[in-house]
């Protein structure tokens, strides 16, 4: 059971945005900009705090934009820079991964999550590695990839984390099965992908973040294609489980689907409430929009 330190992360970041067509027609999805900064921005963020050091981009056509998101903007430095603009400068920069932290590839047919995961495999190698859906942005004192990494520490294996959602939404997400309770952590027995209210093990959906060993490789590269024609993370997790422990993870902060209209808005709304410079005029516009 490895207990090696998480270092990588991979970001598949090659889907299409349907659900909020038709802004993501020529922009993808996970650069629409959330307040001030694009929904991209803040999972990259997530994953710093957890100590992640390399970051894996599975792309797809039409997304150059996050590749040069994460790159040196030249002219725009040197405007900055020649205006006196110092304190945004500083801000641009320190938000930039370091020389040959990111790589890029592709994932050149939409396959799944399962296939995007796979496509990772050289870069990823022989070491644990996190998995954070771009869609999902989530919000709390300590953020929830680092409290994974910190629980890996102790126990290795694969982590997954959860939430708790009210049962008649089970439908809608993958549900785990919970065995024994250690402390935070919930020993899983298994996972179903959208089950029926009767038949859910549990009220608790995978939300986005796994830690996961790189047996999965091996796992993804003999799965066939399951729901919807495509390769599913969730069926090679079952896999890997028969021979790798997994846990469950409670997340209790705040999740955001911005990969929806309706959760891109309260996204949106959340952080702008939330900036310190500007949260209060933000507060203002939308009580007034709200008297109407």
């Amino acid at each position: 059971m490895s207990k090696k330190p998480v270092r990588k992360a991979v970001l598949p970041v090659a889907g299409l945005g349907t659900r909020v067509l038709p802004a993501t027609k020529v922009m993808p999805k996970e650069m629409l900009p959330v307040f001030d900064r694009q929904a991209i921005h803040y999972v990259v963020d997530e994953a710093r705090a957890a100590g992640i050091e390399h970051f894996v981009f599975v792309t797809g056509r039409n997304k150059a934009s996050i590749e040069d998101y994460f790159d040196t903007a030249y002219e725009l430095e040197m405007t900055l820079e020649a205006k006196g603009k110092t304190k945004l400068l500083e801000e641009l920069r320190a938000d930039l991964p370091a020389p040959g932290a990111c790589s890029f590839v592709r994932q050149q047919a939409p396959l799944g999550l399962g296939h995007a995961v796979w496509c990772a495999r050289d870069i990823i190698g022989d070491e644990p590695f996190a998995v954070l859906l771009p869609d999902m942005i989530m919000r709390a004192e300590t953020p929830c990839l680092a409290a994974m990494a910190q629980a890996h520490k102790v126990t290795g294996g694969n982590i997954i984390a959860v939430e708790e959602v009210p049962m008649e939404e089970v439908s809608s997400y993958g549900i785990i099965e919970p065995g024994q309770r250690k402390g935070d952590l919930i020993e899983m027995r298994g996972m179903v992908e959208k089950p029926a209210v009767a038949d859910a093990p549990s009220n608790l959906m995978i939300s986005g973040r796994y830690i996961l060993q790189p047996e999965i490789f091996d796992a993804l590269e003999e799965q066939k294609p399951g729901a919807g024609g495509e390769i599913q993370l969730t069926d090679a997790m079952l896999k890997l489980m028969e021979t790798s422990p997994f846990h469950a993870l409670p997340f209790t902060g705040e999740t955001f689907d911005t990969g929806s209209k309706t959760g891109y808005l309260r996204a949106a709304a959340a952080f702008g409430l939330g900036d310190p410079e500007h949260g209060a005029e933000v507060r203002r516009i939308l009580e007034a929009l709200l008297k109407g």
